[in-house]
């Protein structure tokens, strides 16, 4: 591509010419298809999603009507267990805990509850009503039992549960003797006929939980057929998914990373862009090529003048007050000089400015060669310099003053037609970085030269309070 000066080529009559596929109509044809694909995909997921819970209803259907069977045939044995005890034993807690399960706890009535709407005309809840209603049929026999007790024992009706005072016993039964009234207390709940009932009711809720299982058996296998059906053609959904991917990877890998791959290469080569690709990439690539080279020369110019004095080459104040704030936030001991070329304005009078320039000129020279190349020399001003000295504390003064006195005694031999210069230097040291108050107590310390007589170098002392 030919480049005009700093002036971009005009590249229109070019442009007319480019041939090539569009990223932006390819795109849209795989957005277009992906969309349809993807939308089989979501109405099998949700079909899926739809047939799982099927499943997951029936579980938990079977596992509540399970419960309530067992709930129900649990409440039974303890009326059963707590009317044998008392007909043996004849202790009242033995009656209280069996009219606390009647009408406090209530768990054959809580359990068909709780079987809820689902099951409100439902064959489980016909079983296990079926269930309840002989298990309450059964208490007619297990109140009488309790009853004789209390009359063979002769206990007090108000110190029985209400629904024994309030039950009555006949004739034939008030005439039996204390131990024959036991003796039939005990028969009536231990007998064959109070066996068979409650093997009637084991045989109810059996019987639900049979037809529970048989209900639930089915429903599951019809949902797991479904199910089946469903995931065979997400199988193939996803199968034709893969297929779409490994074409949109040849597409990408054809119209955008192959060009990009010559372009990376292009620019790591530093030169101009090959026209290839697809139409979009032959466009920048046209584009690109005419700023190529004008960028680069501009960049270099800039960045260079941005971070140097012109005069003397080292760091300007710019760079200087950049490199304070990156120094601000690390951990390492730094030391900052702050430098002043003493009667600057005396020697610019005298010898001229041109002489001064090279004064100027001969202190950044000593200062980058005499420091380390770690550390960063700067033009902070007119005759003002600065030296930041990195990952160094207090026990290099003596290296540093070694430096400051080796500076001066050069710039005070005058030689290549340079008058006699001096420096002024002051020094302090941060243990963390470029701390707020470093600069300020580098120039008090400076300040204490200049008043001492110049030419020469002071560290920060910490003032001392008055006894």
């Amino acid at each position: 591509m030919k480049q005009m000066n700093g002036e971009m080529s005009d590249p229109p009559k070019k442009l007319k010419d480019l041939k090539g596929i569009s990223i932006r109509s390819a795109n849209y044809l795989i957005i277009f298809a992906a969309l349809i694909l993807y939308v089989f995909i979501l109405l099998g997921m949700f079909s899926i999603s739809q047939q799982y819970q099927v499943l997951t209803d029936e579980t938990e259907n079977y596992i509540s009507c399970q419960k309530a069977a067992a709930d129900i045939m649990e409440g039974s044995n303890i009326l059963t267990e707590q009317v044998r005890l008392y007909a043996v034993t004849a202790e009242l807690s033995y009656a209280e805990a069996y009219f606390q399960e009647v009408e406090i706890d209530r768990r054959r009535e809580s359990a068909l509850n709780a079987l809820g709407k689902p099951h409100e005309n439902s064959d489980i809840r016909t079983y296990l009503q079926a269930a309840l209603d002989q298990s309450n049929a059964l208490m007619e026999t297990e109140i009488h039992s309790m009853k004789l007790v209390s009359e063979a024992q002769g206990y007090r009706a108000k110190d029985l549960p209400k629904r024994l005072q309030d039950a009555a016993l006949s004739a034939e039964d008030l005439a039996l003797d204390d131990e024959a009234k036991m003796k039939k207390a005990q028969e009536l709940v231990f007998g064959p006929e109070y066996r068979d009932a409650k093997s009637q009711i084991s045989d109810e809720i059996s019987d639900s939980l049979s037809y529970v299982l048989d209900m639930t058996d089915t429903k599951q296998k019809e949902s797991a057929d479904a199910l089946e059906k469903r995931l065979s053609t997400q199988r193939i959904e996803i199968s034709l998914l893969f297929v779409m991917n490994v074409v949109i990877f040849f597409c990408i890998t054809l119209l955008i990373v192959k060009p990009l791959q010559i372009y990376i290469r292009c620019i790591k080569d530093n030169k101009t862009l090959d026209i290839t690709g697809a139409y979009e990439f032959k466009y920048l690539a046209l584009t690109y090529n005419d700023i190529y080279e004008l960028n680069a020369t501009n960049e270099s110019m800039l960045r260079k003048k941005a971070e140097r004095d012109a005069l003397t080459g080292i760091l300007n104040r710019g760079a200087f007050d950049q490199l304070r704030t990156d120094l601000k936030i690390i951990a390492d001991p730094i030391a900052l000089l702050l430098i002043d070329v003493d009667k600057f304005k005396t020697i610019n009078d005298t010898y001229g400015h041109e002489t001064g320039d090279r004064a100027l000129k001969k202190v950044a020279d000593l200062l980058t060669k005499t420091f380390r190349t770690t550390d960063f020399p700067a033009r902070i001003g007119g005759d003002e310099f600065a030296v930041i000295m990195t990952r160094i504390d207090e026990t290099a003064k003596d290296i540093i003053a070694k430096k400051s006195e080796q500076i001066n005694e050069i710039l005070l031999k005058g030689e290549n037609g340079l008058p006699q210069i001096s420096l002024s230097i002051g020094i302090a040291f941060s243990e963390q970085g470029f701390d707020e108050g470093l600069y300020k107590r580098a120039d008090q310390t400076l300040y204490k030269v200049k008043e001492a007589g110049r030419c020469g170098y002071a560290f920060y002392e910490e003032p001392t309070s008055s006894q």
